[in-house]
């Protein structure tokens, strides 16, 4: 391979033999170089002197190593590396999230339920609040999926369903500067994939590109949609300009996709900003969190999509998302149930055990507006004190997963010995794939994910008791 030193270093080897023609010890050291053709090669050089029998120096051994392959597997190191650590903190924080927005859901909905009909305005906010802690969660649900105690929810999406509804929640919370402008292609196809997942990227895209502009200037977002056609040529033509990770043409295929495509009239981004926007940690904001792109990256590749960003400073960034493309006809997004009929019979109670006191006290105001009565125990411990004092009125448990001391895999155990009957529904922040995975099919009677809802809950006690 012939290779010419690059601008800016054309004496570097020059005076390293020099320094090794005067016996000095080179070290072995990195750099670039020109190829013929040239392209730039990141190569290892190893300069050593050559000495004759009197050990004087004669010459010089030169041996120049073509590194690219290296470098490329390292950066794919350093990029695992960093989806590591966003599981380290997913599976530091997820479990208090989780607890948290419980309160705030479960609070609001009940308080949604028992507003009288005539006070509508009313209504309106608390639907928001249980729309933004529903997005809250769902983010908590991205972040396990990167400690490895999440997955995907797999199902056939209509993406221009899921926009529509996304864009318009979007537009309450961004500057009113901005405006979100949708170009949906009639007919859009589906895709398969997660619906929390697709929608947090889709949220995230389009907050970052309205956080773009700078206050004061008239901003406009606008998010696409359309079918597009990948060929084997394109993938060869377009992946060096692919810039998210190595990752990002791995999953790539030809054949049939849909094109989300997110760009505003921003800030825009030079090179050394677009290098780093999708390290878990890096932010360009004040006060900023630096996981929204990492993330997106993260449900992208899980989806077997790819991106592509493109920048200019002072003329915006457009951020181009690939999901494959379903045959399938698919469902607009999960609306919530609606009110169960009340509870009546009195005589029956459920056990609620939870070391989180606001989760106790939601779940107890939620399942008792249904007309359930509860007891409640606020450890392990003390809710199997309570079940043996008690066994004859429990109609079911509703049991945390994690708790200090004793957890509710020992819980279920115990609870099992003092009666195998016993009706247990399982409460966590883990998603049911990943907790009904560790217990036995007989051994409960349902799950229920937090956050929630208190009608869901309610519903969800009621079928357990019912069966």
């Amino acid at each position: 391979m012939t290779i010419l030193q690059p601008a800016g270093r054309e004496h570097e080897e020059t005076e390293i033999l020099q320094r090794a023609a005067r016996g000095e010890r080179v070290e072995h050291f990195e750099t670039e170089r020109v190829k013929k053709d040239g392209s730039v090669a990141k190569v290892s050089l190893t300069i050593s002197p050559i000495r004759d029998r009197r050990g004087v120096v004669a010459g010089a051994s030169h041996i120049a190593r073509d590194i690219a392959k290296q470098k490329e597997v390292e950066e794919q190191l350093r990029q695992t590396q960093r989806l590591e650590s966003l599981g380290v903190l997913a599976g530091g924080v997820a479990h208090d999230f989780n607890n948290l927005l419980t309160g705030i859901l479960g609070n609001a909905s009940l308080a949604a339920e028992l507003l009288p009909p005539d006070l509508i305005s009313l209504r309106s906010i608390l639907d928001d609040v249980m729309r933004a802690s529903e997005r809250a969660a769902n983010l908590t649900q991205q972040l396990l999926a990167y400690a490895g105690k999440g997955r995907f929810a797999v199902v056939t999406l209509d993406v221009a369903a899921l926009i529509r509804e996304i864009s318009h929640l979007v537009q309450s919370t961004i500057p009113k500067n901005v405006q979100v402008r949708l170009d949906l292609e009639e007919d859009v196809p589906y895709i398969e994939g997660d619906s929390a997942q697709v929608q947090q990227v889709v949220m995230n895209l389009l907050i970052n590109a309205a956080e773009a502009i700078p206050e004061g200037r008239t901003g406009n977002v606008r998010i696409a949609a359309r079918a597009s056609r990948i060929e084997e040529a394109d993938i060869r033509n377009t992946s060096a300009s692919l810039i998210a990770t190595p990752f990002s043409c791995q999953e790539l295929r030809a054949g049939e996709y849909v094109m989300l495509e997110v760009s505003d009239n921003g800030s825009g981004m030079d090179e050394a900003t677009r290098a780093r926007i999708f390290d878990p940690f890096f932010t360009t904001k004040f006060l900023g969190r630096g996981l929204g792109l990492a993330a997106v990256l993260g449900i992208i590749r899980g989806h077997k999509g790819s991106l592509r960003v493109s920048s200019v400073p002072g003329h915006g960034s457009t951020f181009q998302v690939l999901f494959p493309a379903s045959p399938k006809r698919g469902v607009a997004p999960v609306q919530r149930k609606g009110a169960i009929a009340g509870w009546t019979n009195g005589n029956k109670a459920v056990l609620v055990i939870d070391d989180e006191t606001t989760v106790l006290r939601v779940a107890r105001a939620s399942l008792e507006s249904h007309g359930f009565r509860v007891i409640q125990a606020e450890n392990g411990s003390r809710g199997i004190d309570l079940f043996r004092e008690h066994q004859g009125e429990i109609a079911a448990v509703l049991l945390d997963l994690t708790m200090p001391e004793m957890d509710g895999e020992e819980v279920l155990r115990r609870l099992r010995e003092i009666s195998t009957g016993v009706k247990v529904v399982l409460s966590s922040g883990f998603n049911e794939a990943e907790v009904v995975r560790r217990f036995n099919a007989d051994e409960l009677a349902g799950f229920i994910q937090k956050p929630y809802t208190a009608i869901a809950l309610a519903n969800k006690i009621a079928d357990a008791v019912g069966k």
